[in-house]
């Protein structure tokens, strides 16, 4: 029997100055994408985080009124160790995020905002490699994302953003990244970045302890490097950060 063939990832766009990463909640973006924004921010570009949530249903042992300055806390410390100065909660509710137009109004005003050419954010489909089911704020998300990112540059879409906040359209997205994806295309070598981007997960510390009993810096260090690995067997070997790419 022939081996499996391995479609090699290809490098991702470089001609392009800002980007807005899009996420459900705190630490959504360091599990495995933080080393690529380490390594943009590091090359000069503008990488601005929007958070849909503050995490506060995350953490069990922690009430909600709680939990949510302390990961808004954590979140804002995590960007800072990947070069990350602007981060913005939507304040929808942890856990019950919804699709619809609310949702896309509030990200399509960010979009509008930061006038990014890139735009990122977190698998949007059902499940993780067909095995574990993401969860519903995830997918709300990261849809409403990629909606929203036509939504930004459409006058006729959200007009209020127009008349009430002054956020004219903005239809210079150019591509969106999807994080985490099944379907992976392209790739940005973690070589550079990845220490910082274990630093950056390890902010979150408060979540991890409560998330695993294993010594905080090595889940998060092996769990990164594990990522980084497979990604990089279809990336020349070189550790990388894997996302699929859709070009507007």
């Amino acid at each position: 029997m022939s081996e499996p063939t391995i479609t090699p990832l290809d490098p991702m766009p470089e001609d392009w100055q800002r980007a807005l990463a899009v996420v459900a909640h705190p630490d959504d973006l360091e599990y495995g994408c933080a080393a690529a924004v380490a390594r943009w921010t590091d090359g000069g570009r503008e990488v601005a985080y929007v958070l849909a949530t503050r995490g506060e249903a995350g953490i069990d042992t922690l009430e909600p009124a709680k939990a949510a300055p302390l990961r808004e806390r954590e979140q804002r410390a995590s960007a800072a160790e990947v070069g990350v100065a602007s981060v913005e909660f939507l304040d929808h509710r942890d856990g019950v995020v919804e699709y619809g137009t609310a949702l896309r109004r509030d990200i399509a005003a960010a979009i509008r905002r930061h006038r990014p050419e890139l735009l990122l954010t977190l698998n949007h489909r059902d499940t993780w490699g067909g095995v574990h089911w993401n969860t519903p704020d995830h997918v709300a998300v990261g849809r409403a994302t990629l909606d929203a990112a036509a939504d930004a540059g459409n006058r006729w879409i959200f007009p209020e953003l127009i008349a009430e906040q002054g956020l004219e359209p903005w239809d210079g997205v150019r591509w969106v990244a999807v994080a985490g994806s099944t379907s992976p295309t392209h790739a940005v070598d973690a070589t550079e970045g990845l220490d910082r981007a274990v630093r950056s997960l390890l902010a979150h510390r408060t979540y991890i302890e409560a998330l695993t009993d294993t010594d905080p810096e090595t889940y998060a260090r092996d769990l990164l490097t594990g990522f980084a690995e497979e990604a990089g067997t279809r990336f020349g070997g070189r550790p990388a950060v894997a996302f699929e790419l859709f070009t507007r």
